[in-house]
């Protein structure tokens, strides 16, 4: 079965693309990498329960233990954007957290490991535009524990606010929140209809016209006609 179940503590195939180092470095680094790579962390993860996780792994009494973390950081506001480095004193252990902590949940989140080649200053920042991680720059749907909506969808979100706060101050009346689809449209639907009453009063006032005017030059003709002598 060894060729069907992929080994838990094989890593991935993930890698740099801005590191200086050709691949084959890289997985020469992998291969001896004390340092591993914690990925879906939530926002509000501390530093303190990344320890307490993975010290259950770690092998103090033979010499081992984690050397330190470095917690991912939004790169414009200095804060925790979801993922951190964790790095050990041996290879070993950095397998073992990968083989048995990789998939587990901490804050309510399934994290996820990876060996990595090894941290260096500057990768502890977000790499998307906004400053956080690239994956949340696209995100659609709403994630409480990594601040909400992604970049993208919350600048949509906040352009959408603004445009209905405009239409409120130019036309002095506003929709309720929520139902701005069904009231222009419900609006546009009364516009149209006062239209249109008054442009069929219009037409029905042009075709009378010309049976009132027959109707009062008869009504002058029977006039002459009865005055005579």
């Amino acid at each position: 079965m060894a060729h069907v179940v992929e080994p838990l503590n094989a890593p991935s195939t993930y890698r740099d693309s801005r590191a200086r180092d050709s691949v084959y470095e890289q997985q020469l680094a992998v291969a001896q990498s004390n340092t591993l790579y914690v990925g879906n962390l939530s926002f509000y993860t501390t530093e303190e329960q990344m320890y307490e996780l993975f010290s259950r792994v770690t092998n103090v009494g033979g010499g081992g233990g984690i050397k330190r973390i470095i917690m991912g950081l939004d790169r414009n506001t200095k804060t925790p954007c979801g993922f951190a480095f964790v790095e050990f004193y041996t290879h070993e252990e950095a397998v073992d957290c990968m083989r048995f902590v990789s998939g587990t949940k901490l804050d309510e989140r399934v994290i996820r490991c990876d060996l990595d080649p090894g941290f260096r200053d500057g990768r502890q920042y977000g790499r998307g535009k906004s400053g956080g991680q690239v994956r949340d720059e696209y995100r659609q749907e709403y994630d409480a524990g990594r601040g909400g909506w992604g970049h993208n969808r919350m600048r949509e979100e906040e352009q959408r606010q603004k445009r209905e706060a405009l239409y409120q101050s130019t036309s002095g009346h506003g929709a309720p929140q929520g139902a701005d689809g069904e009231y222009y449209e419900l609006e546009r639907d009364e516009r149209a209809g006062e239209q249109t009453s008054e442009a069929v009063t219009k037409r029905a006032a042009e075709d009378d016209e010309p049976y009132l005017e027959a109707k009062q030059a008869r009504t002058e003709n029977d006039e002459s006609v009865s005055a005579e002598p």
